[in-house]
């Protein structure tokens, strides 16, 4: 069944390792055969690959774009995963769905799973900022303390030279 795909102006695409841009006015395009593309929205530069489950996402995404070094990019995928999970076990699921779609050769669709991998890491993030709320309430008077006991310390010294 061909692929239709829709673009603005503007808009860009990858198929097959090349970049297309639509220069003209809205462009229907209809997909007739096997292909490597992904569309703007899609696509995550490897500045933007920041986080663990990003750069997941990037490898992945090599892997999916250039067939050529797909190899090396699955290294760096699997390795990175592997890293992912064992910091975060709760993402077992996601990353199994994830590797199943990748034995099979379906890059396009780990790529998609890849996504609900950046999701969980956003929602544990989240979680995780909402925890440090309090601790940061905490921690905001710590520095005032810390220069309480300076004030006090050199307070304490000069007593000490006037005394000798």
């Amino acid at each position: 069944m061909p692929l239709k795909l829709d673009l603005k102006t503007g808009e860009k695409m990858v198929v097959n390792g090349s970049v297309l841009e639509n220069v003209g006015q809205s462009a229907k395009i209809l997909v007739h055969n096997m292909a490597s593309i992904l569309r703007e929205k899609e696509i995550l530069s490897q500045e933007e690959a920041r986080t663990p489950a990003s750069r997941v996402y990037f490898a992945l995404q090599c892997a999916y774009m250039f067939p050529q070094s797909r190899e090396d990019h699955l290294r760096t995928f699997r390795s990175l995963l592997a890293d992912y999970l064992a910091a975060c076990c709760s993402a077992n699921d996601v990353g199994e769905e994830i590797t199943t779609f990748v034995d099979a050769s379906d890059y396009y669709k780990a790529l998609r799973a890849s996504r609900k991998l950046i999701a969980h890491e956003v929602r544990t993030l989240d979680a995780f900022n909402s925890d440090m709320t309090k601790l940061s309430e905490i921690a905001a008077g710590a520095g005032d303390d810390d220069e309480d006991d300076q004030i006090s310390s050199i307070q304490d010294e000069k007593e000490l030279l006037n005394d000798t």
